[in-house]
């Protein structure tokens, strides 16, 4: 946790919150924090700052907070991404968090079990705990905002479209001939299949739409992989 974030349930005061659960065990037993010390902290969807610790009990810890930075510019992309296995899906929502996605569109496709649309992390509960962390690590305070479609076509014949006004969508898919753009630092919107790609009809409905389809070589990644790496090839902010 390279800043604690805070909700504005967790103010008691103007400048004092009162940090309990996760954060609190963080900071007493990974940070080991001492009355005094001063910890940076931000708030959901505002400023960055600092908190100095003012009071220490078993379960709970209060700071007085000065919040006078901005966040961390968002990334300019929309990220379209077809539901990975829960496990999975964990990881991807804290790492795109982390590098600074703020729009996120879960979708389905025909590789996608239906299983996997039954998985707790998809409660609006759980996915804010994810994102949160990602947050956390990036000491980033913008929420992203989370889409769920459980229907491909609906979303890619009406929804798609809106997302591709006045930008390059790319889809990415092996086995076409075109490479990845780099370095291309404007807004986009980036479609990335399930284990096992989306299949020849979902690219084909998602290039009439207006994505390209583009690979990254030779090799197959895992989602997981393919996620952080097309990001951080299409962003200089996400590569240096």
């Amino acid at each position: 946790m390279n800043l604690a974030l805070l909700h504005d349930s967790d103010f008691i005061d103007h400048d004092r919150v009162r940090l309990t659960g996760r954060r609190f065990a963080h900071l007493a037993g990974i940070l080991k924090v001492e009355l005094g010390d001063q910890i940076p902290v931000g708030q959901v969807n505002g400023d960055i700052g600092v908190g100095r610790l003012e009071r220490l009990d078993n379960d709970s810890a209060e700071l007085r907070v000065t919040l006078d930075t901005p966040p961390p510019a968002p990334l300019a992309l929309s990220l379209v991404l077809a539901m990975p296995r829960p496990k999975m899906f964990r990881r991807v929502l804290q790492t795109v968090s982390a590098l600074g996605v703020k729009d996120i569109w879960v979708i389905n496709a025909y590789k996608v079990e239906k299983s996997f649309w039954q998985t707790p992390w998809l409660a609006d509960e759980a996915l804010s705990e994810n994102l949160s962390l990602g947050l956390e690590q990036a000491r980033d305070t913008l929420m992203p905002q989370v889409h769920l479609r459980k229907r491909f076509k609906p979303f890619v014949e009406d929804e798609l479209p809106a997302l591709l006004q006045a930008r390059p969508g790319i889809v990415a898919h092996p086995g076409t001939s075109t490479p990845c753009p780099s370095h291309i630092n404007r807004p986009a919107t980036l479609c990335i299949g399930p284990e096992g790609g989306f299949t020849a009809y979902e690219v084909d409905k998602l290039v009439a739409a207006g994505c390209q389809a583009v690979h990254l070589g030779s090799r197959i990644l895992r989602v997981e992989t393919a996620v952080p790496v097309l990001i951080g090839r299409l962003y200089d902010s996400c590569a240096n």
